[in-house]
C-alpha cells in the first residue's frame, strides 16, 4: 500500500510517500481502509521532535491520527463493528496513523461515521471535536446563560468550540484575527474581537465564566485573560506546554487539556453533524502524496482557516 512516513525528525521535507507493507490487525483491532485522514498541529510537532517525551514513536511513523474510512477486516475478539461499516476515529498518538491507504486501530477509538458528509471529511472532526468538547463541558463545565471567551476562535478546535458553546445557550465572545472574523461569527459568535487591531483584556468589559485558550500566546498575554474571569470561574487551555494560569484568591482554576480518544463523546458529535446542528468546516482537500506540502502550509503559517484533509489514494 500507499504511505506517508518519516524516518528520521526534521522539516516536512523528511516526509516520504512510498509504498509500504499493509498492516494487520491484531486482537481488538481493527483493519480500515483509510478514505481521508486530517493535519492537526501536533501531527507537525512529532514530526519535527518535539514530542518525543510526551508522544515517543517508533520511526520510521506514518503520521495522521485521525482516520476516517470503511471496516476492511477485524482481529479477534472484535464485537459491534462489521466488514464494510463506515468509522471514524481518533487514533493512538503513538502508533502509526492514518496517512496511508490502510490503518489499524483499536476497536475501542471507533464509532460510525456521520451519514451526512462525505466520508473523507468526517475525519475533520476527532481530535479538534473531542478537544473542544472536553474543554467546555468536562473541564469547564459549561452551562447555559453563561458567558465564554474562546481565544484561537478561528482555528480547528475553536470552530467546534464556538459551535458547541452556543448550541449550549452560552453567550459566546470568539478571539480570532481578520481572516477568521466571517467564519466565527457564521458558527454563532455572539461578540468578535480581532486580536490583531484591539486588545482583548479592553474590549471584554463584562466578566466571563470561562475562557478557552486555544492559541499560543505569550504567558503575559494568558495571564491577561484571567483577569476577565468571574471569581470561581476557569481557565482551560489546550498549550500544555505553558501551564494555565489560575487566580487563586479568586478560586479561578487554570486547567492543562490533552485531549483523549473517546467513542462515547465522538458518537455524540457525530450526531449533532447528522442533525444540523454542527457544521464541519472544510478548507481544503488534498491528496496523500502532497502531505509534506501541507506541513509545509502549516510551519509557514499558511493553512487556511477551516480543516484540511487529507484523502487516501
Amino acid at each position: 500500500m500507499k504511505a506517508v512516513r518519516f524516518h528520521e525528525y526534521g522539516d516536512p521535507g523528511v516526509l516520504r510517500f512510498e509504498d509500504v507493507e499493509r498492516p494487520v490487525p491484531g486482537a481488538g483491532q481493527v483493519l480500515i481502509r483509510v478514505a481521508g485522514t486530517s493535519f492537526n498541529g501536533v501531527d507537525g510537532n512529532i514530526r519535527g521532535g518535539f514530542m518525543q517525551g510526551p508522544i515517543p514513536v517508533t520511526l520510521p511513523h506514518t503520521p495522521g491520527i485521525d482516520v476516517a474510512g470503511t471496516v476492511e477486516a477485524l482481529g479477534e475478539g472484535v464485537t459491534g463493528l462489521e466488514v464494510g461499516g463506515q468509522v471514524v476515529g481518533f487514533l493512538p498518538m503513538v502508533a502509526d496513523g492514518a496517512a496511508a491507504q490502510y490503518a489499524v486501530a483499536p476497536a475501542e477509538v471507533l464509532t460510525a461515521a456521520p451519514a451526512t458528509v462525505a466520508l473523507a471529511d468526517a475525519a475533520a472532526l476527532p481530535t479538534v471535536g473531542l478537544t473542544a468538547w472536553q474543554a467546555l463541558f468536562e473541564h469547564a463545565e459549561l452551562a447555559a446563560g453563561q458567558r465564554v471567551l474562546i481565544n484561537g476562535a478561528g482555528g480547528g478546535v475553536g470552530g467546534y468550540a464556538v459551535q458547541l458553546a452556543k448550541n449550549a445557550g452560552a453567550y459566546v465572545i470568539a478571539v480570532a484575527g481578520p481572516r477568521s472574523g466571517e467564519q466565527v461569527t457564521k458558527a454563532g459568535a455572539d461578540e468578535v474581537v480581532d486580536h490583531t487591531t484591539t486588545d482583548v483584556a479592553t474590549a471584554v468589559t463584562e466578566p466571563v465564566d470561562v475562557v478557552l485558550n486555544l492559541a499560543p500566546v505569550d504567558p503575559e498575554r494568558l495571564a491577561a485573560l484571567v483577569t476577565l474571569i468571574r471569581p470561581g470561574g476557569v481557565l482551560v487551555s489546550t498549550t500544555v506546554w505553558m501551564p494555565a494560569p489560575s487566580d487563586d484568591e479568586r478560586g479561578v482554576r487554570g486547567i492543562d487539556l490533552f485531549v483523549r480518544s473517546d467513542a462515547e463523546q465522538l458518537a455524540r458529535l457525530v450526531a449533532l453533524i447528522d442533525s444540523g446542528e454542527l457544521h464541519v468546516d472544510i478548507a481544503q482537500r488534498v491528496p496523500l502524496a502532497d502531505l509534506p506540502t501541507v506541513h509545509a502550509q502549516a510551519a509557514a503559517g499558511a493553512l487556511p482557516s477551516g480543516k484540511t484533509i487529507i484523502v487516501a489514494p
